[in-house]
Formats: structure tokens, C-alpha cells, sequence
């Protein structure tokens, strides 16, 4: 219900800690990668090089924290017409140890898992956040070497 509500309010930061916790680690992962990458970025490229990498990362580099990626990510993908069209309606709960299932009054199933601290969180998101934390990841590295190269070409 408090999904459904914050959702309904458009309220997106309110409902990060009902994610499961991979999502949530997924999220502050890309934001301590591109506060890195920016950091490197602003320390070493040249410019127009440099304006233009970190204009790319701004959004994620300067979000106050995980929450704030989802939140971004959330309204960039338009993730609320996914869960607006029918979350007004639960018709059943079915619970298979760690693992759960809410089905809603239009048929749509929404995936949960049991998190450490007993809550349960949706999972739909999971994979998605997964796979932007590990290219955060890559982007740091391929940052960081091109940074390494632009300060050595600068030291000579």
C-alpha cells in the first residue's frame, strides 16, 4: 500500500526503501561511481572533453544518495505508467518462503523477496539497477585511465 501510495503521489524517493536491497545497493553504487568519475573528470580532462562529461554525469554525481538515483531513473523511464495502471488493486498475496507475489485486481504480478530487516521489497527493478551500476562501474574505469593519460601527457 505505501507503493501504491507514493506512487500515486508521485513521490518516488518515498517508496526506495521498499526495494529490495540489491536495488537499493545498485542505486548507491551509481552514485558513488559517478561522484568519482566526475571528481577524475573535473581533476583531468581537458576541455570541451571535460564540460561535456560532466554534464552527462551531473544528475547522478549530485544526487544527495541512492534514493535520489531511483527517484531520477524512476521519471527518466517513466517507470510510474509501469506501476500507475494498476496498483489500486491488490486481489491476492501468495508467499513462497523469502519470495512473494502480489497480484493485482488487473492481473499484473509484482515480484517481492524478503529483505535482512524483514520488510519486503519489490523487485521489478532490480535487474535494471544492477546492470546500471556495473556500467557506472566500467565508466569509472575507462574514466579513471583516460584521466591517468591526460595527466601524463600534461606532467611531460
Amino acid at each position: 500500500m505505501r507503493i501504491a501510495q507514493s506512487v500515486g503521489q508521485d513521490r518516488p524517493r518515498e517508496f526506495f526503501a521498499y526495494l529490495e536491497t540489491e536495488a537499493q545497493w545498485a542505486c548507491f553504487t551509481v552514485h558513488d561511481m559517478r561522484q568519482k568519475a566526475s571528481k577524475r573528470i573535473a581533476e583531468s580532462y581537458p576541455e570541451p572533453q571535460r564540460s561535456e562529461m560532466l554534464t552527462q554525469y551531473k544528475a547522478a554525481a549530485e544526487a544527495a544518495d541512492g534514493s535520489d538515483i531511483f527517484a531520477n531513473l524512476y521519471r527518466e523511464r517513466n517507470w510510474a505508467r509501469r506501476l500507475r495502471k494498476d496498483l489500486s488493486g491488490i486481489a491476492k498475496v501468495e508467499v513462497e518462503g523469502e519470495r512473494a507475489s502480489v497480484a493485482t485486481a488487473q492481473g499484473t504480478r509484482y515480484p517481492f523477496r524478503k529483505r535482512e530487516n524483514g520488510i519486503w521489497g519489490l523487485t521489478i527493478f532490480t535487474a535494471e539497477l544492477l546492470a546500471d551500476a556495473e556500467k557506472a562501474t566500467r565508466d569509472l574505469a575507462v574514466v579513471s585511465a583516460a584521466a591517468d593519460d591526460y595527466d601524463r601527457v600534461r606532467h611531460k
